[in-house]
């Protein structure tokens, strides 16, 4: 049971300063109308009464979400997502005067940090709580719907501008499902600059990890000029070589498969078949023919690989 409070915020998009308050007080620091509503009861506890100061039963009938008042998104941005976690697992839609609010207050960005910012100054309404509602919405909502509503209300740009305007996020975050990479970093894989934006909202280590790679990844692929022609060109052993160097790993090749369209084929190919091939020949079988441990030994073993790989695939290719 926890007691009625009143909250301010000494500025937007900070923790709010939090006291204990009244019944009313506690009703006016709610997200929207439908969850500012309260039961009391009689003392003798026979009787029930609604308390509904801001409409919320209305809204309720209507299946709209309606922000309290003016300042609302101002003082805690991630009232947004959290609507678009309601809108996407109940059907409402988002009262169009709070859309306009959501518009407006994004459009003139009112908080202190603005990006390019360092990441790490960033409120915590802009950091460490959007990711949490972030992460609310990937792992427990039909997200789909809910990404779609809040990029529909311009509120995908509180996580980066660049997946604001951004078409492809679904597709993207289809595939990582089905790869069972983790959805937060196949969103930010489309953002203008995925680190600073992982850095911002404090991402776990292991997909700030995926996201460095995923850049190695497609720095690689830039360097080495591998657009779709030139990569179909590549022999699986030259795939293999190319995608099993240090720094790489397996999640890595993965998110670059949910989240770049070049050279699908390969990767899939590489992911699912090639990556688990080994050499037809064992080490010990190697050295009992006269190869000594060492250097030797290894670059044998990845010649005998590299053969068997490829000739499966030349014999495909006369096909």
């Amino acid at each position: 049971i926890a007691s009625a409070r009143q909250e301010r915020y000494p500025e937007p998009a900070e923790n709010p300063v939090v006291r204990l308050g009244r019944l009313d007080d506690d009703l006016a620091r709610r997200d929207f109308t439908v969850n500012a509503m309260a039961l009391l009861l009689d003392a003798d506890g026979r009787g029930v009464h609604l308390l509904d100061p801001h409409g919320g039963q209305m809204d309720l009938a209507a299946r709209q979400l309606r922000l309290l008042h003016c300042g609302s998104l101002r003082d805690d941005p991630t009232r947004l997502l959290r609507g678009a976690r309601y809108a996407a697992r109940l059907g409402f839609a988002l009262a169009s005067a709070s859309e306009v609010q959501a518009h407006e207050v994004i459009g003139a960005w009112p908080w202190s940090w603005r990006p390019g910012d360092p990441p790490g100054a960033a409120p915590p309404a802009l950091g460490t709580r959007l990711r949490m509602e972030l992460e609310l919405l990937l792992e427990r909502e039909p997200w789909p719907h809910a990404l779609r509503a809040l990029q529909a209300w311009g509120g995908l740009a509180l996580v980066d501008a660049q997946l604001q305007a951004d078409a492809s996020w679904r597709r993207r975050l289809h595939w990582a499902q089905r790869l069972q990479v983790p959805l937060p970093a196949a969103l930010l894989a489309g953002a203008a600059d995925p680190l600073a934006v992982a850095e911002r909202l404090q991402l776990p280590h292991r997909q700030h990890r995926l996201l460095t790679q995923l850049l190695e990844l497609r720095k690689r692929f830039q360097q080495a000029g591998l657009l779709d022609a030139e990569a179909r060109a590549l022999s699986p052993a030259q795939w293999c070589e190319w995608l099993e160097a240090p720094g790489l790993s397996a999640e890595a090749v993965a998110l670059a498969l949910a989240a770049d369209g070049a050279s699908r084929r390969p990767l899939l190919h590489w992911l699912l078949q090639w990556r688990h091939v080994k050499a037809p020949i064992t080490a010990a079988e190697l050295m009992a023919s006269g190869v000594r441990p060492g250097p030797e030994l290894g670059q044998r073993l990845r010649r005998e690989r590299a053969a068997l790989l490829d000739a499966d695939w030349r014999d495909q290719q006369r096909v």
